[in-house]
């Protein structure tokens, strides 16, 4: 694949960085490499990128990008998004080309995950 101005890195902040490890660790298998106290960075999930100590979490009321992660089982990905200490933002909800919910993980940052319709 190219990688002449295609989006290579993404950098998220987090409240409390620990807990956001520990969520998304837990709810999607994802694994860290620490850079100090305030940045932990992430690979292999589609596109590499960290998370960074600001006290701003990542929200699109205020304008914020939402990044959107893929799930084959929704519904389960939701049950272990509620089970890590997840809030649901935005229940299971259908538009075109497939279906989706919106989260907040621990420290505040909001997320949303897709799947393909129902059959």
């Amino acid at each position: 694949m190219e990688k002449h101005h295609n989006i290579n890195y993404i950098e998220m902040p987090s409240s409390d960085l620990n807990a956001t490890k520990s969520f998304f660790s837990e709810v999607f298998n994802w694994e860290f490499v620490d850079y100090g106290p305030e940045y932990s960075s992430f690979t292999a999930q589609g596109i590499d990128g960290g998370f960074y100590l600001s006290s701003n979490p990542m929200q699109t009321e205020v304008g914020s990008a939402l990044i959107v992660l893929y799930s084959n089982e929704l519904e389960q990905t939701l049950a272990s998004v509620e089970a890590a200490g997840g809030s649901i933002t935005k229940p299971i909800f259908s538009f075109p080309g497939g279906r989706r919910f919106h989260f907040c993980e621990p420290s505040g940052g909001e997320f949303a995950v897709w799947s393909e319709p129902l059959s």
